[in-house]
Protein backbone atom coordinates (compact mmCIF):
# COMPACT_ATOMS: atom_id res chain seq x y z
CA UNK A 1 0.00 0.00 0.00
CA UNK A 2 0.98 3.44 -0.78
CA UNK A 3 1.44 5.68 2.21
CA UNK A 4 1.39 9.66 2.47
CA UNK A 5 1.32 12.59 4.72
CA UNK A 6 -0.65 14.65 6.69
CA UNK A 7 0.29 17.55 4.33
CA UNK A 8 -0.79 15.34 1.44
CA UNK A 9 -4.44 14.40 2.85
CA UNK A 10 -6.01 15.22 -0.81
CA UNK A 11 -5.22 11.86 -1.51
CA UNK A 12 -8.68 10.64 -1.23
CA UNK A 13 -11.25 13.07 -0.28
CA UNK A 14 -14.15 10.24 -0.08
CA UNK A 15 -12.39 9.48 3.42
CA UNK A 16 -10.13 12.09 3.78
CA UNK A 17 -13.66 14.53 3.35
CA UNK A 18 -14.81 13.30 6.45
CA UNK A 19 -12.76 14.14 8.80
CA UNK A 20 -14.62 17.58 7.94
CA UNK A 21 -17.54 17.07 10.55
CA UNK A 22 -17.73 13.22 11.54
CA UNK A 23 -17.12 12.21 15.47
CA UNK A 24 -13.73 11.40 16.71
CA UNK A 25 -13.99 7.66 16.12
CA UNK A 26 -14.52 9.06 12.15
CA UNK A 27 -11.76 11.62 12.14
CA UNK A 28 -9.62 8.94 13.54
CA UNK A 29 -10.22 7.05 10.66
CA UNK A 30 -9.64 9.75 8.17
CA UNK A 31 -6.58 10.07 10.00
CA UNK A 32 -5.39 7.13 8.94
CA UNK A 33 -6.19 7.51 5.43
CA UNK A 34 -3.83 9.87 5.61
CA UNK A 35 -0.84 8.34 6.87
CA UNK A 36 -1.11 4.67 5.63
CA UNK A 37 -4.52 3.28 5.02
CA UNK A 38 -3.56 3.24 1.19
CA UNK A 39 -5.90 3.98 -1.79
CA UNK A 40 -9.03 2.03 -1.09
CA UNK A 41 -11.63 0.94 -3.62
CA UNK A 42 -15.04 2.64 -3.41
CA UNK A 43 -17.61 -0.05 -2.32
CA UNK A 44 -20.47 1.32 -4.72
CA UNK A 45 -18.10 -0.65 -7.37
CA UNK A 46 -19.57 -3.90 -5.86
CA UNK A 47 -22.77 -2.94 -4.88
CA UNK A 48 -26.03 -5.43 -5.45
CA UNK A 49 -28.29 -3.32 -4.84
CA UNK A 50 -30.48 -0.61 -6.60
CA UNK A 51 -29.15 2.84 -6.40
CA UNK A 52 -31.68 5.11 -4.39
CA UNK A 53 -32.22 8.70 -2.81
CA UNK A 54 -30.91 8.20 0.93
CA UNK A 55 -31.13 12.36 1.89
CA UNK A 56 -31.31 15.86 -0.19
CA UNK A 57 -29.19 18.55 0.38
CA UNK A 58 -30.52 21.52 -0.67
CA UNK A 59 -30.93 20.73 -4.74
CA UNK A 60 -28.34 17.56 -4.60
CA UNK A 61 -28.99 13.93 -3.44
CA UNK A 62 -26.38 11.77 -1.55
CA UNK A 63 -27.72 7.96 -2.66
CA UNK A 64 -27.21 5.01 -0.70
CA UNK A 65 -24.77 3.30 -2.40
CA UNK A 66 -22.83 6.60 -2.07
CA UNK A 67 -23.27 6.38 1.76
CA UNK A 68 -22.72 2.69 1.56
CA UNK A 69 -18.85 3.30 -0.40
CA UNK A 70 -18.15 5.64 2.25
CA UNK A 71 -18.71 3.45 5.59
CA UNK A 72 -17.00 0.84 4.11
CA UNK A 73 -13.68 3.35 3.11
CA UNK A 74 -13.95 4.33 6.83
CA UNK A 75 -14.51 1.06 8.49
CA UNK A 76 -11.26 -0.49 6.61
CA UNK A 77 -9.62 2.50 7.46
CA UNK A 78 -10.27 2.16 11.19
CA UNK A 79 -9.54 -1.45 10.87
CA UNK A 80 -6.02 -1.06 8.94
CA UNK A 81 -5.05 0.74 12.01
CA UNK A 82 -7.22 -1.64 14.94
CA UNK A 83 -9.28 1.24 16.00
CA UNK A 84 -12.75 0.72 18.10
CA UNK A 85 -15.69 0.86 14.95
CA UNK A 86 -18.86 2.15 16.39
CA UNK A 87 -21.83 0.21 15.76
CA UNK A 88 -23.00 0.05 12.70
CA UNK A 89 -25.84 2.86 13.03
CA UNK A 90 -23.68 4.97 14.52
CA UNK A 91 -21.22 4.71 11.61
CA UNK A 92 -23.65 4.95 9.10
CA UNK A 93 -25.25 8.13 10.66
CA UNK A 94 -22.00 9.83 11.28
CA UNK A 95 -20.91 8.92 7.93
CA UNK A 96 -23.99 10.69 6.38
CA UNK A 97 -23.81 13.78 8.49
CA UNK A 98 -19.75 14.36 7.25
CA UNK A 99 -21.33 13.82 3.99
CA UNK A 100 -23.87 16.67 4.76
CA UNK A 101 -21.42 19.22 5.91
CA UNK A 102 -19.37 18.07 2.87
CA UNK A 103 -21.64 19.02 0.67
CA UNK A 104 -23.48 21.89 2.08
CA UNK A 105 -19.71 22.98 2.05
CA UNK A 106 -18.97 22.46 -1.80
CA UNK A 107 -22.42 24.33 -2.91
CA UNK A 108 -21.30 27.14 -0.83
CA UNK A 109 -17.98 27.41 -2.15
CA UNK A 110 -19.53 27.49 -6.00
CA UNK A 111 -22.24 29.76 -5.61
CA UNK A 112 -19.10 32.10 -4.18
CA UNK A 113 -17.68 31.35 -7.29
CA UNK A 114 -14.65 29.38 -5.98
CA UNK A 115 -12.89 27.39 -8.58
CA UNK A 116 -10.09 25.24 -9.41
CA UNK A 117 -8.12 25.61 -12.63
CA UNK A 118 -6.82 22.29 -14.43
CA UNK A 119 -3.43 23.99 -13.62
CA UNK A 120 -3.50 24.14 -10.27
CA UNK A 121 -5.13 20.93 -9.89
CA UNK A 122 -2.67 18.88 -11.54
CA UNK A 123 0.50 20.76 -10.01
CA UNK A 124 -1.73 19.33 -6.52
CA UNK A 125 -1.66 15.92 -8.10
CA UNK A 126 1.90 16.19 -9.07
CA UNK A 127 2.91 17.23 -5.44
CA UNK A 128 1.31 13.98 -4.06
CA UNK A 129 2.92 11.50 -6.29
CA UNK A 130 6.41 13.34 -5.14
CA UNK A 131 5.63 13.35 -1.91
CA UNK A 132 4.50 9.33 -2.79
CA UNK A 133 7.68 9.16 -4.20
CA UNK A 134 6.15 8.08 -7.86
CA UNK A 135 5.38 9.30 -10.86
CA UNK A 136 1.87 11.01 -11.62
CA UNK A 137 1.69 7.52 -13.88
CA UNK A 138 2.92 5.29 -11.08
CA UNK A 139 0.45 6.34 -8.73
CA UNK A 140 -2.50 6.38 -11.54
CA UNK A 141 -1.92 2.75 -12.50
CA UNK A 142 -1.54 2.00 -8.57
CA UNK A 143 -4.93 3.72 -7.76
CA UNK A 144 -7.08 1.93 -10.51
CA UNK A 145 -5.14 -1.61 -9.59
CA UNK A 146 -6.65 -0.95 -6.44
CA UNK A 147 -10.03 -0.01 -7.78
CA UNK A 148 -10.32 3.76 -8.06
CA UNK A 149 -10.45 5.46 -10.95
CA UNK A 150 -8.15 8.25 -11.46
CA UNK A 151 -11.18 10.50 -12.85
CA UNK A 152 -12.55 10.18 -9.61
CA UNK A 153 -9.86 11.00 -7.70
CA UNK A 154 -8.96 14.56 -9.51
CA UNK A 155 -12.24 15.60 -8.72
CA UNK A 156 -12.09 14.31 -5.21
CA UNK A 157 -8.95 16.85 -4.92
CA UNK A 158 -10.64 19.35 -7.05
CA UNK A 159 -13.54 19.05 -4.46
CA UNK A 160 -11.57 19.42 -1.12
CA UNK A 161 -9.26 22.39 -2.65
CA UNK A 162 -12.55 24.26 -3.31
CA UNK A 163 -13.61 23.81 0.17
CA UNK A 164 -9.80 24.47 1.66
CA UNK A 165 -9.94 27.96 -0.29
CA UNK A 166 -13.70 28.25 0.90
CA UNK A 167 -12.74 28.04 4.71
CA UNK A 168 -9.76 29.76 4.41
CA UNK A 169 -11.82 33.01 3.19
CA UNK A 170 -14.75 32.42 5.54
CA UNK A 171 -13.30 31.05 8.93
CA UNK A 172 -8.71 31.46 8.71
CA UNK A 173 -8.69 35.02 7.05
CA UNK A 174 -10.87 36.44 10.10
CA UNK A 175 -8.84 34.98 12.68
CA UNK A 176 -7.35 38.09 14.87
CA UNK A 177 -4.98 37.61 17.78
CA UNK A 178 -4.39 40.82 19.59
CA UNK A 179 -1.01 41.73 21.49
CA UNK A 180 -2.71 41.99 24.67
CA UNK A 181 -4.26 38.45 24.29
CA UNK A 182 -0.11 37.30 23.54
CA UNK A 183 0.94 39.10 26.42
CA UNK A 184 -1.66 37.28 29.26
CA UNK A 185 -0.71 33.84 27.46
CA UNK A 186 2.88 34.56 28.06
CA UNK A 187 2.50 35.62 31.19
CA UNK A 188 -0.30 32.79 32.26
CA UNK A 189 2.66 30.14 30.76
CA UNK A 190 5.34 31.85 32.59
CA UNK A 191 3.70 31.48 35.55
CA UNK A 192 2.87 27.74 34.80
CA UNK A 193 6.25 27.12 33.70
CA UNK A 194 7.18 28.06 37.23
CA UNK A 195 5.27 25.38 38.81
CA UNK A 196 6.68 22.84 36.85
CA UNK A 197 8.91 20.45 38.56
CA UNK A 198 11.14 16.80 38.28
CA UNK A 199 10.70 14.59 40.52
CA UNK A 200 12.91 11.66 41.84
CA UNK A 201 10.93 8.02 42.31
CA UNK A 202 11.09 4.65 42.82
CA UNK A 203 8.00 2.61 42.64
CA UNK A 204 6.22 -0.93 44.32
CA UNK A 205 3.91 -2.43 41.37
CA UNK A 206 1.82 -5.29 42.62
CA UNK A 207 0.95 -6.41 38.71
CA UNK A 208 -2.57 -7.23 38.46
CA UNK A 209 -3.10 -10.04 35.48
CA UNK A 210 -5.09 -9.59 32.35
CA UNK A 211 -9.26 -10.30 32.73
CA UNK A 212 -8.36 -10.89 36.22
CA UNK A 213 -11.44 -12.60 38.38
CA UNK A 214 -12.78 -10.49 41.29
CA UNK A 215 -11.00 -12.75 43.62
CA UNK A 216 -7.52 -12.21 42.03
CA UNK A 217 -8.03 -8.62 42.29
CA UNK A 218 -8.91 -8.53 45.68
CA UNK A 219 -5.73 -10.86 46.44
CA UNK A 220 -3.51 -8.08 44.41
CA UNK A 221 -5.09 -5.55 46.50
CA UNK A 222 -4.48 -6.99 50.08
CA UNK A 223 -0.81 -7.62 49.07
CA UNK A 224 -0.57 -3.96 47.80
CA UNK A 225 -2.30 -3.18 51.40
CA UNK A 226 0.60 -5.16 53.06
CA UNK A 227 3.11 -3.82 51.54
CA UNK A 228 1.61 -0.81 52.58
CA UNK A 229 1.32 -1.29 56.02
CA UNK A 230 4.63 -2.65 56.44
CA UNK A 231 6.14 1.06 54.96
CA UNK A 232 3.95 2.33 57.78
CA UNK A 233 5.89 0.57 60.31
CA UNK A 234 9.41 1.26 59.02
CA UNK A 235 9.87 -1.46 56.48
CA UNK A 236 12.91 -0.15 53.95
CA UNK A 237 11.30 0.76 50.21
CA UNK A 238 14.31 -0.54 48.60
CA UNK A 239 13.77 -3.63 50.25
CA UNK A 240 10.22 -4.19 50.02
CA UNK A 241 10.20 -3.37 46.37
CA UNK A 242 12.75 -6.23 45.88
CA UNK A 243 10.69 -8.07 47.14
CA UNK A 244 7.19 -7.72 46.63
CA UNK A 245 7.11 -5.39 43.22
CA UNK A 246 6.22 -7.08 39.92
CA UNK A 247 7.77 -3.84 38.05
CA UNK A 248 10.95 -4.15 35.74
CA UNK A 249 12.90 -2.08 38.33
CA UNK A 250 12.23 -4.27 41.17
CA UNK A 251 15.88 -5.51 41.75
CA UNK A 252 16.96 -1.84 41.39
CA UNK A 253 14.60 -1.04 44.48
CA UNK A 254 12.09 -0.03 42.35
CA UNK A 255 14.39 2.82 41.48
CA UNK A 256 12.55 4.94 38.61
CA UNK A 257 14.93 8.50 38.88
CA UNK A 258 13.87 11.91 38.05
CA UNK A 259 10.51 12.18 35.94
CA UNK A 260 8.79 15.81 34.66
CA UNK A 261 5.82 15.52 37.11
CA UNK A 262 3.83 16.93 34.06
CA UNK A 263 4.38 13.70 31.92
CA UNK A 264 3.36 11.15 34.88
CA UNK A 265 -0.05 9.90 34.77
CA UNK A 266 -2.42 12.66 36.12
CA UNK A 267 -2.87 10.59 39.35
CA UNK A 268 0.60 9.94 40.40
CA UNK A 269 1.99 13.86 39.45
CA UNK A 270 -1.58 15.00 42.07
CA UNK A 271 -0.16 12.51 44.40
CA UNK A 272 3.35 13.17 44.18
CA UNK A 273 2.96 17.05 44.64
CA UNK A 274 1.95 16.65 48.12
CA UNK A 275 4.44 14.76 49.61
CA UNK A 276 8.18 16.12 51.09
CA UNK A 277 10.78 14.20 50.18
CA UNK A 278 11.13 10.49 51.80
CA UNK A 279 7.24 10.07 52.17
CA UNK A 280 5.26 7.74 49.92
CA UNK A 281 1.82 7.80 48.04
CA UNK A 282 -1.27 5.97 48.98
CA UNK A 283 -1.99 2.89 47.02
CA UNK A 284 -2.95 3.75 43.78
CA UNK A 285 -4.67 1.72 41.49
CA UNK A 286 -4.35 1.66 37.83
CA UNK A 287 -5.31 -0.50 35.18
CA UNK A 288 -2.35 -2.04 35.16
CA UNK A 289 -2.25 -2.77 38.93
CA UNK A 290 -1.45 -1.53 42.76
CA UNK A 291 1.08 1.40 43.24
CA UNK A 292 3.15 2.59 45.70
CA UNK A 293 5.42 5.45 45.16
CA UNK A 294 8.12 7.08 47.07
CA UNK A 295 9.20 10.53 46.75
CA UNK A 296 13.35 10.85 47.08
CA UNK A 297 13.82 14.51 46.41
CA UNK A 298 11.92 17.08 43.62
CA UNK A 299 13.33 20.20 42.02
CA UNK A 300 12.51 23.05 39.53
CA UNK A 301 12.44 22.05 35.86
CA UNK A 302 13.63 23.78 33.13
CA UNK A 303 15.64 27.30 33.43
CA UNK A 304 16.11 30.57 31.32
CA UNK A 305 14.62 29.96 27.70
CA UNK A 306 17.72 29.01 25.31
CA UNK A 307 18.39 32.43 23.49
CA UNK A 308 17.72 32.41 19.77
CA UNK A 309 20.41 34.96 18.28
CA UNK A 310 20.41 35.66 14.04
CA UNK A 311 22.97 37.73 12.67
CA UNK A 312 21.64 41.25 10.53
CA UNK A 313 23.28 42.31 7.57
CA UNK A 314 22.89 46.17 6.01
CA UNK A 315 23.36 46.05 2.65
CA UNK A 316 23.11 48.32 -0.16
CA UNK A 317 22.85 47.39 -4.13
CA UNK A 318 22.99 48.57 -7.80
CA UNK A 319 20.32 46.28 -9.64
CA UNK A 320 20.59 46.44 -13.27
CA UNK A 321 17.90 44.19 -15.47
CA UNK A 322 18.31 42.62 -18.79
CA UNK A 323 15.97 44.49 -21.39
CA UNK A 324 15.47 44.21 -25.25
CA UNK A 325 17.35 47.17 -25.77
CA UNK A 326 20.10 45.94 -23.36
CA UNK A 327 21.71 42.51 -23.16
CA UNK A 328 22.79 39.93 -20.53
CA UNK A 329 26.33 40.76 -21.75
CA UNK A 330 26.06 44.84 -21.78
CA UNK A 331 24.60 44.70 -18.55
CA UNK A 332 27.64 42.57 -17.20
CA UNK A 333 30.37 45.14 -18.51
CA UNK A 334 28.07 47.70 -17.31
CA UNK A 335 28.33 46.84 -13.69
CA UNK A 336 31.94 46.13 -14.23
CA UNK A 337 32.67 49.63 -14.89
CA UNK A 338 30.93 50.44 -11.98
CA UNK A 339 32.82 48.75 -9.67
CA UNK A 340 35.99 50.18 -11.73
CA UNK A 341 34.88 53.32 -10.83
CA UNK A 342 34.78 52.97 -7.12
CA UNK A 343 37.97 50.73 -7.35
CA UNK A 344 39.50 53.97 -8.79
CA UNK A 345 37.69 56.39 -6.82
CA UNK A 346 35.80 57.80 -9.38
CA UNK A 347 32.64 57.62 -7.32
CA UNK A 348 31.21 55.96 -4.59
CA UNK A 349 28.88 53.27 -4.27
CA UNK A 350 25.75 55.49 -3.18
CA UNK A 351 26.40 57.60 -5.86
CA UNK A 352 26.29 55.25 -8.74
CA UNK A 353 23.57 53.19 -7.32
CA UNK A 354 21.10 56.59 -7.34
CA UNK A 355 22.27 56.98 -11.16
CA UNK A 356 22.15 54.08 -12.39
CA UNK A 357 20.55 51.18 -10.00
CA UNK A 358 16.84 50.26 -11.43
CA UNK A 359 15.39 49.20 -8.13
CA UNK A 360 13.44 51.62 -5.65
CA UNK A 361 16.55 51.68 -3.42
CA UNK A 362 18.27 53.91 -5.91
CA UNK A 363 16.91 57.15 -4.28
CA UNK A 364 18.54 56.08 -0.91
CA UNK A 365 21.70 55.09 -2.65
CA UNK A 366 20.98 51.17 -3.05
CA UNK A 367 20.66 51.23 1.02
CA UNK A 368 18.59 47.95 1.75
CA UNK A 369 18.45 48.68 5.17
CA UNK A 370 19.07 46.09 7.76
CA UNK A 371 18.42 42.29 6.60
CA UNK A 372 17.45 38.95 8.81
CA UNK A 373 18.16 35.44 7.22
CA UNK A 374 15.95 34.75 4.51
CA UNK A 375 15.01 38.54 3.42
CA UNK A 376 16.82 38.13 0.14
CA UNK A 377 16.44 35.41 -2.51
CA UNK A 378 19.47 32.95 -1.64
CA UNK A 379 21.71 33.74 -4.44
CA UNK A 380 21.59 37.63 -3.36
CA UNK A 381 22.06 36.02 0.50
CA UNK A 382 25.23 33.53 -0.15
CA UNK A 383 26.89 36.59 -2.10
CA UNK A 384 26.05 38.49 0.70
CA UNK A 385 27.08 36.61 3.16
CA UNK A 386 31.11 35.59 1.49
CA UNK A 387 31.70 39.60 1.77
CA UNK A 388 33.35 41.84 4.91
CA UNK A 389 32.18 45.20 5.53
CA UNK A 390 32.74 47.49 3.47
CA UNK A 391 33.90 44.84 0.27
CA UNK A 392 31.99 45.18 -3.04
CA UNK A 393 31.01 41.72 -4.33
CA UNK A 394 31.56 40.63 -8.11
CA UNK A 395 28.60 40.81 -10.39
CA UNK A 396 25.96 38.25 -9.22
CA UNK A 397 22.80 37.04 -10.54
CA UNK A 398 19.38 36.91 -9.06
CA UNK A 399 16.16 36.15 -10.60
CA UNK A 400 15.54 39.95 -10.50
CA UNK A 401 18.48 40.27 -12.21
CA UNK A 402 22.41 41.53 -11.89
CA UNK A 403 24.05 43.00 -9.07
CA UNK A 404 26.37 44.56 -7.21
CA UNK A 405 26.56 44.15 -3.60
CA UNK A 406 28.35 46.24 -0.81
CA UNK A 407 27.77 45.45 2.94
CA UNK A 408 27.99 48.19 5.24
CA UNK A 409 28.05 46.79 8.67
CA UNK A 410 26.92 43.40 10.60
CA UNK A 411 25.30 42.79 14.08
CA UNK A 412 23.79 40.45 16.36
CA UNK A 413 20.43 40.58 17.77
CA UNK A 414 18.88 38.49 20.32
CA UNK A 415 15.00 37.40 19.20
CA UNK A 416 13.82 35.12 21.71
CA UNK A 417 11.17 37.90 22.63
CA UNK A 418 10.14 37.77 19.46
CA UNK A 419 10.85 33.85 18.82
CA UNK A 420 8.62 33.55 21.95
CA UNK A 421 5.15 35.82 20.70
CA UNK A 422 5.50 34.26 17.52
CA UNK A 423 4.49 30.59 19.15
CA UNK A 424 2.38 32.30 21.17
CA UNK A 425 0.40 34.19 18.05
CA UNK A 426 0.32 30.86 16.95
CA UNK A 427 -1.02 29.00 19.34
CA UNK A 428 -3.87 31.06 20.07
CA UNK A 429 -4.77 31.59 16.54
CA UNK A 430 -5.06 27.52 16.27
CA UNK A 431 -7.23 27.97 19.64
CA UNK A 432 -9.62 30.62 18.01
CA UNK A 433 -9.04 28.67 14.67
CA UNK A 434 -10.84 25.36 15.83
CA UNK A 435 -13.77 27.17 17.72
CA UNK A 436 -14.38 29.24 14.63
CA UNK A 437 -14.37 26.27 12.32
CA UNK A 438 -16.46 24.21 13.96
CA UNK A 439 -19.14 27.26 14.73
CA UNK A 440 -18.80 28.12 10.94
CA UNK A 441 -19.27 24.57 10.33
CA UNK A 442 -22.79 24.17 12.18
CA UNK A 443 -23.44 27.35 10.31
CA UNK A 444 -23.18 26.30 7.23
CA UNK A 445 -25.23 23.00 8.15
CA UNK A 446 -27.94 24.75 9.55
CA UNK A 447 -28.37 27.08 6.60
CA UNK A 448 -28.93 24.13 4.45
CA UNK A 449 -31.94 22.22 3.62
CA UNK A 450 -31.64 18.99 4.11
CA UNK A 451 -34.17 16.03 3.29
CA UNK A 452 -33.99 12.58 4.59
CA UNK A 453 -35.97 9.85 2.70
CA UNK A 454 -36.79 6.43 3.87
CA UNK A 455 -35.84 3.84 2.09
CA UNK A 456 -38.51 2.22 0.12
Amino acid sequence: MMRTTRLQSLQMAAALLCALTAGQALAQADTAAATGGGFLPPASANAKVVDSIQVVVNDEVITRNEVAGRVVQVAQNMKARNAQMPDPATMERQVLEAMIVERAQLQLAKEMGVKVDDRTLDATIGRIAENQKLSVQDMRNQMEKEGMPFAQFREDIRNEIMMQRLREHEVDSKIQVSEAEIDTYMAAAKAAEADRIEVDISQILVRVPENASPEQIAARAARAEEVMRQLRTGADFARMASTYSDAPDALKGGEIGWRDADRLPPMFSTELRKLQAGQVTPVLKTNVGFHILKLAGKRPLGGETEKSVVEQTHARHILIKVTPTMTEGEVKRKLLELKEKMDNNAGTFEDLARLHSQDGSASKGGDLGWLYPGDTVPEFETAMNDLKPGQVSDVIQSPFGFHLIQVIGRKSEDVTQQKERNVARQVLRDRKMQEAMEDWMRQVRDRAYVEFREEQ
